[in-house]
């Protein structure tokens, strides 16, 4: 491999069916972020991973859930699990309870990640802790499709103090605020289930976002933005 390659790697070679399906997925028409929440889809979503180093561990599994009108639609959802070439390690199994042969017999990952476009639109997303499964969706998509993934999100993690600062300070990770407001979850560290339970975290919130005034994505998004820069230590 050349130094250029080494820099500029090649990009993916896509079957023409897969091309098709990138392209019409890029057509779509990207939704104003600010409509009322109660008429507006946001896709919730979590990731599993084979590791927490973002450059150089892999995407296993998607799982996503629709919020859509202010409600939860579980007829809405997704779980994917990306094929690997080689099973994470054995620890990293156990937390999140993908076994080597289903890694190993997962769905080839352009196929996998092009389901997710397919799946989510051009609809905002949120999850809880964003910049991680942001960082290894978009590396996955610029590995595996050829494409900077530029979409908009949303981080519950700076949502929930912005609006609960007293909670907050003693409240950090997800468990925590699931606990704040009564939200169980049926397989902890399985990403649907984690999708599911910071959807019903986010429906939680919206009661007081409204109080607020937060009845857009938009804002919400500002609302999140603004509290992550405050409470970073100068």
């Amino acid at each position: 491999m050349s130094w250029l390659e080494a820099f500029f790697p090649k990009p993916p070679e896509l079957t023409p069916q897969q091309a098709e399906r990138l392209a019409a997925w890029q057509a779509l028409p990207v939704p104003r972020q600010d409509q009322p929440m109660n008429t507006s889809r946001y896709v919730v979503v979590d990731v599993e991973t084979s590791g927490l180093n973002t450059a150089r561990d892999h995407l296993i599994a998607i799982g996503a859930v629709a919020a859509t009108n202010g409600r939860i639609q579980l007829n809405d959802s997704l779980e994917i699990v990306l094929q690997q070439t080689e099973a994470s390690e054995k620890d990293n199994i156990l937390i999140h309870g993908i076994g080597g042969t289903v890694q190993r017999e997962g769905v080839p990952p352009a196929d996998a990640l092009l389901t997710f476009l397919e799946y989510l639109g051009k609809d905002p997303l949120i999850a809880f802790h964003v910049a991680f499964d942001q960082a290894m969706i978009n590396r996955a998509l610029k590995q595996f499709l050829g494409i900077k993934f530029d979409h908009a999100w949303a981080d519950l993690a700076y949502v929930a103090p912005a609006l609960h600062p007293r909670i907050a300070r003693h409240t950090r990770a997800l468990d925590d605020w699931m606990g704040v407001f009564g939200i169980g979850n049926y397989a902890r560290h399985n990403a649907l289930a984690d999708a599911l339970a910071t959807a019903e975290l986010f429906l939680a919130l919206q009661p007081l976002l409204a109080f607020q005034g937060v009845t857009n994505f938009r804002d919400m998004r500002t609302l999140a933005q603004n509290w992550q820069r405050q409470s970073q230590p100068v």
